[in-house]
């Protein structure tokens, strides 16, 4: 664990009340202050003269990073220095990679299937993030996805297992970043990549589902299935959020059934379960539409009125900003119902628009727009 700046003013002569206490040598006012520097990084150890080597030892210990980081291109694997998301966060998503074989008959329509798969999530398409090919002479073009030689994975500086035995596997990926972490044991400090073996896909779903939890950096699947990758992926994302930030999503204008400019008008704040929840009925409707998402640092609605991220000069600026008056002639919007109370600030402060109050769940919106057509 990384030291403390009290840890770190113990070792200091102003904490001794010695010779040299707050010499300002460092550039500090105080070794209380040049301790809560070093402990944030942002100062040198060797500004302070009177170091011990107890701390100097103990000090770099701390701020080695546990896991090493290997590339390929722009992909990291590894990197991690937690063992918990909540103690900081988790850095870089577990790779999920497809072993074809390039002297197998049907290998073109196999990697035709991973290039072609992919989920389209909010701001972002996620794919298969690499292809290993095995017995290549000549690498085919793999589209988007990144793609080495199976000798190259070899070479890759990781720790690779092959899940023979669930226990076993399960055992090695919590020893190996335990003692990374914990100890950070050079021995254990290369990134861990598990190799699946075909087999039931049920069971490969459910154990590979555990080692994105714990803790493989990156997993090889030697098949390919459409609906076991839809399931990683969406769990991949759900473990690799960052717990200290807000789940929220881009503010802006988003389309569903290809609207035109007379569609109707949603809005909502940039929090991410309500704009799921909210774009999944919409996406399902056969009517096309529009959904605002307001900046509200993504908080839920009610929250975001309460903390004033939900208030009428933020919707104006809104549709300011993303041009909405000069790219939709619809001139009615519909707010969540939670917020009715908003209406009457809304007109005065966006008198060029009707507000109407729309549903307080997202799963009743179907009717609403039923029921807004036929009046």
């Amino acid at each position: 664990m990384e030291m403390t700046g009290l840890q770190i003013f113990k070792h200091l002569p102003g904490a001794q009340k010695a010779q040299n206490s707050n010499c300002k040598e460092c550039g500090c006012p105080t070794c209380m202050a040049f301790a809560l520097k070093l402990a944030k990084q942002n100062i040198e150890l060797e500004k302070c003269p009177y170091v011990d080597e107890d701390l100097k030892k103990a000090y770099l210990q701390s701020i080695k990073h546990p896991q090493k980081t290997v590339c390929i291109g722009d992909l990291k694997i590894g990197g991690e220095n937690v063992l918990y998301r909540h103690e900081k966060t988790f850095v870089n998503p577990t790779v999920l990679a497809v072993l074809v074989d390039c002297s197998k008959p049907d290998y073109k329509e196999k990697l035709k299937l991973i290039t072609d798969f992919e989920i389209k999530g909010v701001n972002e398409v996620y794919k298969v993030d690499l292809v290993i090919l095995k017995n290549c002479t000549q690498k085919p073009d793999c589209g988007m996805i990144k793609a080495i030689t199976f000798e190259e994975f070899n070479g890759l500086e990781i720790t690779k297992i092959v899940d023979e035995d669930f226990t076993k596997t399960k055992e090695i990926l919590i020893t190996t970043r335990t003692k990374a972490v914990k100890d950070k044991d050079d021995r254990f400090s290369a990134p861990v990549c598990v190799v699946m073996p075909e087999g039931d896909i049920f069971k490969t779903c459910a154990y590979a589902g555990y080692y994105i939890c714990k803790y493989a950096n990156m997993i090889v699947f030697e098949e390919f299935d459409e609906a076991l990758f839809s399931t990683l992926i969406t769990l991949r994302q759900n473990i690799f959020t960052n717990p200290q930030k807000p789940l929220q999503v881009e503010e802006g204008l988003y389309e569903f059934n290809n609207p035109d400019e007379n569609s109707i008008i949603f809005l909502t704040t940039n929090f991410a379960l309500t704009f799921f929840a909210v774009t999944n009925e919409l996406e399902s409707l056969e009517v096309p539409s529009y959904l605002i998402v307001i900046p509200a640092d993504g908080m839920s609605v009610l929250t975001a009125w309460s903390a004033e991220k939900f208030t009428a000069k933020i919707v104006s600026e809104t549709l300011k900003k993303h041009g909405i008056r000069e790219k939709i002639k619809t001139r009615s919007i519909i707010i969540p119902g939670l917020l009715e109370h908003t209406i009457d600030e809304l007109k005065q402060t966006v008198p060029d628009f009707e507000f109407v109050v729309g549903t307080r769940e997202a799963s009743e919106i179907e009717n609403f727009v039923k029921n807004y057509f036929q009046g």
